[in-house]
């Protein structure tokens, strides 16, 4: 699911839940924020930012951890993917990540 943010959306909130998906220290930073974190644009890219950020860490130790170490050798490409979803943010764009998206909206986290 991909579509366009509303029209109050700024790119000032643009460029803060870009930077959530490569610096999750910026999403948590968004989730404290008050004006920030009541905008639903805003918070649904901050939770999902912080989840893929999690969800990450857990995949590049477990990868690394079976192969050995050899599987940290593929997480400069896995990376590549947070930069692509700061992209799509900074575009306005609200978009599912697969598993991630589902498990925060089940949680009860974002609409």
């Amino acid at each position: 699911m991909s579509s366009q943010a509303s029209p109050e959306v700024s790119s000032n909130d643009k460029i803060w839940v870009a930077l959530g998906y490569p610096i999750a220290l910026i999403a948590i930073i968004l989730l404290f924020m008050e004006d920030k974190k009541s905008q639903p644009f805003v918070k649904f890219h901050a939770v999902q930012a912080i989840a893929a950020n999690v969800a990450f860490v857990i995949v590049a130790f477990l990868l690394s951890f079976v192969t050995l170490g050899f599987g940290g050798l593929c997480v400069p490409v896995i990376w590549l993917l947070f930069w692509y979803w700061a992209y799509r943010a900074y575009q306005g764009q609200r978009f599912d990540i697969p598993v991630v998206t589902n498990f925060i909206r089940k949680q009860g986290w974002v609409a």
